[in-house]
């Protein structure tokens, strides 16, 4: 298996953290108000919605916004999203998985297709990239949680597959269908984690140099300023002396 990588799945970067927290905020709103309709509005009885409210507190999204959105779930008047998942490339070939929630399917469609061609890459049909990735729970930890001796005894006593481990923190993986449980257990072990959730792990990444991490970020920032966009996952590494040329 790959190992982790703090690029890896890059969200927001440290200079635009503020300016993407509402966005942010709008984009858990919608999988909580998702997870509470198709399921039970009470999170102990529903593991998505549980996953949706543990991942929207543990970025310090407000009691009440999650308690509207759990709400709006029940009302007449609450949006009818469809999911779907877009696989395409960006320069150089790499693998792209863009998972959304629409009310309009030709509007998000047309609009992700546009920021691949700008960025210099192309949509893909389902499926042309996602058999280089692996559908995987994640529950992540910060460094304080443990040594990684510690976490990895923690982790397969829960019944997770795979730990990786580095100076930023902890990764734990399990299967898609145990992510509740196990991070359960974690909890109980470990205390609370950072964040729990369904991820695309790659199979293996590609280094990419200065010029194609700038097209490649260039194409993320663009997909995670849709509003129809949830996530966005690839399977590129960017070396440390590039990211700190990014960052400059």
């Amino acid at each position: 298996m790959a190992g982790h990588s703090k690029w890896a799945n890059i969200q927001h970067r440290k200079g635009k953290q503020d300016k993407l927290r509402s966005k942010m905020f709008s984009k858990f709103a919608k999988e909580i108000t998702v997870a509470a309709k198709m399921g039970d509005p009470d999170p102990e009885k529903n593991p998505r919605l549980r996953l949706a409210v543990k991942a929207a507190k543990a970025q310090s999204m407000p009691k009440d916004v999650i308690d509207r959105a759990i709400k709006k779930s029940q009302g007449g008047d609450a949006e009818d999203y469809t999911e779907i998942r877009y696989e395409g490339y960006g320069v150089n070939g790499i693998a792209i998985i863009v998972e959304a929630m629409t009310d309009n399917l030709n509007r998000t469609a047309s609009n992700v297709r546009s920021y691949f061609t700008k960025a210099g890459g192309n949509l893909g049909t389902t499926g042309s990239v996602a058999h280089s990735f692996d559908r995987v729970g994640e529950i992540s930890y910060p460094a304080t949680a443990g040594d990684a001796d510690t976490v990895m005894m923690a982790a397969l006593e829960a019944g997770a597959e795979d730990v990786e481990s580095d100076e930023d923190g902890h990764w734990i993986y399990c299967k898609v269908e145990d992510l509740s449980d196990v991070s359960d257990a974690l909890e109980t072990a470990l205390g609370e984690s950072t964040e729990s959730k369904l991820v695309w792990r790659p199979q293996s990444r590609t280094e990419v140099d200065l010029d194609t991490a700038q097209k490649l970020m260039r194409l993320i920032d663009l997909l995670e300023e849709d509003d129809d966009v949830q996530t966005v996952t690839h399977n590129f590494d960017i070396p440390e002396d590039v990211a700190a040329q990014l960052d400059a």
